[in-house]
């Protein structure tokens, strides 16, 4: 897909268990977006787990490990061209969140 990743509604669907009643969403602006919120629960679930520790880290395993404790987790992305939105799936997630960092690592703007 040639279209920018900038101005493309993005809602994330997350379920914690196999309970239907865990079900939830998260929407952003963009794709960047999303995988910074993505990012942002991880970050949350590690100051919880290590609330003394000042400065975190972690690598791409450790979130991809995030990301798989989850009994589902897909993305809704709307494609204007469409005007619809088309379904994407956790390994969509993780390349995305991927690239998103290692843009960010290279002194990329969010």
């Amino acid at each position: 897909m040639a279209s920018s990743h900038n101005g493309r509604h993005t809602i994330i669907l997350l379920q914690n268990s196999p309970s239907r009643a865990t079900r939830t969403f998260m929407d952003y602006d963009s794709i960047g977006q999303a995988m910074d919120g993505i990012c942002g629960l991880y970050e949350r679930k590690l100051k919880e787990i290590n609330p003394s520790l000042r400065n975190l880290s972690y690598d791409i395993s450790d979130l991809y490990n995030f990301m798989d404790g989850f009994a589902d987790m897909s993305a809704l992305v709307y494609e204007h061209s469409m005007n619809a939105y088309l379904p994407y799936d956790r390994q969509w997630i993780k390349h995305k969140a991927f690239n998103h960092l290692k843009r960010l690592a290279n002194g990329g703007s969010r």
